[in-house]
C-alpha cells in the first residue's frame, strides 16, 4: 500500500509545482520559511475554520433579529443590481425594517469582481463607518463584502498588503473585523463558509485573491428558496463549481506533506492541504452532486434537488476552504466544447460529466481516503477525464 500512496503523493507534488502556479491556487505565499518550533520541514497540523451556518427555508427573515442580537446600529447591505430587484433582497430589507435596523445599500457589486470593483466597495464601506455587513448574492457579492469589511477595518493598509503573493504581500490579517452575515443565492462558490475572496487583478490580467481565516463570514444563512430564482445556466455552472471544489479538495496534497512548515500558527495557510475533516465534507458533496445536479438543472421547480445542491455548495466550501484547490477550475469551466458539438457550452459540459457519472458514483462510495491502488486509479481517471 505504501508504494501506490508514494506514487500519488509524487503526482500531487508534480501538479503543485508544475500544473498550476497561479496565485489563486498555489497559496504557498503564506507558509513562512524556516523550521517549525518542532524542527519539522513539512507541516504536522491542520486547522479547521468555518463560519456558523444556519439552514432552512425562509431563514433569511431572521437576519434582522441576528443584527439586533449583535447590537448593530449601522449596517451595510451589499448586492448586485440584478439581484437588488428580486425577492431575496426585498426579504432582507423587510427584516431590517421590521427589526429597526438602519442600513445603506451598495448594489454596485461586479459579477467576477476586479481590484477596481473591490476598491469601489471598500471606499463605500470606509465612508459609511458600518458596524456590520450583510452580503446577499453569489460568490462575487460575498467576496466583495469580505474585502470591504477587511479594508474598512484596517484603513491604513495598502490594497496589496493582504493580497496573495506574488501579486501582493500576503500579510497576515491582525485587525479585528466587523460581523458579516452572508446570504448565498447561488449554489456554487460556498463563499459563505470560507476565508477567501477572489478577484481579477486587471493590471496583470490574472485572477488572484485574499485568503485568511479572519475574513470568513460570521454567519451564513442558507435559504434554499433563493435557488428557485436561478436560471438553468447558472444552476449548471454553479453545480460544476461545487463538483470541482469537492474533487480538488479531496485530491489535494495531504497537509502533512506540505512544506515548508509554518514557523508560527498565524502563517499556516487557509489552503493547507487535504485532511480527514475536509475529506468528509468533500466526499459528501460529491455524492449530492451525483444525485441531484441533473435534476436541479432540468426542473427549476424541483426544490428538493436545488435545496440539496445549495447544501452541497456549503459542504464543498467547508472542504476546499480548509484544504484548498489545485487544478485551474476556470480553465475547465470556460473551455469551449468540441467544434462538432452542437450543444451550448454548459450543456456540453453537463453531457460530459453525465457520461462519466459512473466514475463519480464509484468515487463517492470510497472511504474518506482511497484504500487501494484501484481506488486511486478510479479517482484520478475521473479527474483527468473531466479536465
Amino acid at each position: 500500500m505504501a508504494a501506490p500512496r508514494d506514487r500519488v503523493a509524487h503526482l500531487l507534488r508534480q501538479l503543485q509545482r508544475a500544473a498550476c502556479q497561479c496565485p489563486s491556487h498555489s497559496h504557498t505565499y503564506s507558509q513562512a520559511p524556516g523550521l517549525s518550533p518542532s524542527g519539522k520541514t513539512t507541516d504536522y497540523a491542520f486547522e479547521m475554520a468555518v463560519s456558523n451556518i444556519r439552514y432552512g427555508a425562509e431563514v433569511t427573515k431572521e437576519v434582522g433579529m441576528d443584527l439586533q442580537n449583535m447590537g448593530a446600529k449601522n449596517v451595510c447591505l451589499m448586492t448586485d443590481k440584478n439581484l437588488s430587484q428580486l425577492p431575496p433582497v426585498q426579504t432582507v430589507m423587510d427584516s431590517f425594517v421590521k427589526n429597526g435596523i438602519n442600513f445603506k445599500v451598495y448594489d454596485n457589486v461586479r459579477v467576477e469582481p476586479t481590484d477596481r470593483s473591490f476598491m469601489e466597495a471598500i471606499e463605500f464601506a470606509r465612508r459609511g463607518a458600518f458596524d456590520a455587513y450583510v452580503a446577499i448574492g453569489g460568490g462575487s457579492t460575498i467576496d466583495t463584502c469580505k474585502a470591504a469589511n477587511l479594508y474598512a477595518s484596517s484603513p491604513d493598509s495598502d490594497f496589496l498588503d493582504y493580497v496573495n503573493a506574488p501579486i501582493g504581500k500576503g500579510k497576515p490579517v491582525t485587525a479585528p473585523l466587523k460581523p458579516l452575515i452572508a446570504v448565498p443565492t447561488t449554489s456554487g462558490t460556498g463563499s459563505e463558509t470560507t476565508g477567501v475572496a477572489i478577484f481579477d487583478y486587471e493590471h496583470l490580467k490574472v485572477k488572484t485573491g485574499i485568503a485568511s481565516r479572519a475574513i470568513k463570514p460570521t454567519l451564513g444563512l442558507i435559504d434554499p428558496l433563493h435557488t428557485l430564482y436561478m436560471p438553468e445556466r447558472v444552476i449548471a455552472n454553479s453545480g460544476f463549481d461545487v463538483l470541482c471544489h469537492a474533487l480538488e479538495s479531496y485530491t489535494a496534497l495531504p497537509y502533512h506533506m506540505r512544506s515548508p512548515c509554518p514557523a508560527n500558527p498565524i502563517t499556516r495557510p487557509a489552503y493547507q492541504g487535504s485532511n480527514p475533516i475536509s475529506d468528509i465534507w468533500a466526499v459528501h458533496a460529491l455524492r449530492i452532486v451525483a444525485k441531484y445536479l441533473k435534476r436541479a438543472v432540468r426542473n427549476p421547480d424541483d426544490l428538493e434537488a436545488r435545496s440539496n445542491m445549495h447544501l452541497a455548495s456549503a459542504f464543498a466550501g467547508i472542504g476546499f476552504g480548509n484544504a484548498g484547490v489545485h487544478l485551474c477550475l476556470m480553465a475547465f469551466l470556460w473551455y469551449s466544447p468540441p467544434r462538432q458539438c452542437s450543444l451550448s457550452r454548459h450543456r456540453c459540459r453537463l453531457s460530459t460529466t453525465w457520461r462519466w457519472q459512473k466514475y463519480w458514483e464509484r468515487v463517492t462510495k470510497l472511504a474518506p481516503r482511497p484504500q487501494s491502488e484501484e481506488d486511486l486509479s478510479v479517482l484520478f481517471e475521473a479527474s483527468m477525464k473531466l479536465y
